[in-house]
């Protein structure tokens, strides 16, 4: 970085208020804007060499100005503000080890499941196939579709000793948990 000569200093000088309104009626905040002048003028000193001598200083300061403020918001977009902490205090998780290992579970019984029935089962449960449709491509009857796949479930539910609802989703001591930390 090269020392700034005095003449740029007082350009810079000048040139803060009219970055300081420009950045308010971006921002609608004081506070802010004196951050955005800030920062703008920050990164005009480290990048100095970069301005060509002779072209519109003002111009340059208004665009580092504009670019920070939209990169900013681009950013702030993503965040929740949460000054005090209670927000972040509420959130739970469910552990992700769990679904894993019940997708694993699942891939496992399915590939226990008689392949014609199975074929069925994905067909209408994972493609979202009609049941007509499921026939065509099966080359068999409506009635036996609904046959294999009425028997694909009932074998997957035997396999992982699924008894009801409440089988499904995080387990009792997760649930207690995750309700706990609400």
């Amino acid at each position: 970085m090269t020392a700034l000569n005095p003449a740029m200093r007082e350009a810079l000088l000048a040139a803060t208020p009219s970055l300081r309104a420009f950045a308010i009626s971006l921002c609608g905040h004081v506070d802010r804007a004196d951050d955005l002048v800030q920062d703008t003028l920050v990164r005009a000193i480290a990048n100095m060499d970069r301005f060509q001598e002779g072209t519109n200083l003002h111009a340059w300061l208004f665009t580092i100005l504009r670019n920070l403020f939209h990169s900013e918001f681009r950013k702030r977009k993503r965040e929740v503000e949460d000054p005090d902490g209670s927000y972040a205090s509420h959130l739970a998780t469910a552990p992700e080890q769990g679904h894993r290992l019940d997708f694993t579970d699942m891939q496992t019984a399915l590939m226990k499941v008689p392949p014609d029935q199975r074929e069925a089962l994905l067909l209408i449960a994972a493609a979202g196939l009609s049941y007509d449709d499921v026939a065509a491509v099966m080359g068999c009857a409506v009635g036996t579709v609904k046959s294999r796949v009425n028997r694909a479930r009932a074998r997957l539910t035997q396999l992982l000793s699924i008894e009801g609802e409440e089988d499904f989703g995080p387990d009792r001591v997760t649930r207690a948990a995750i309700r706990s930390a609400a």
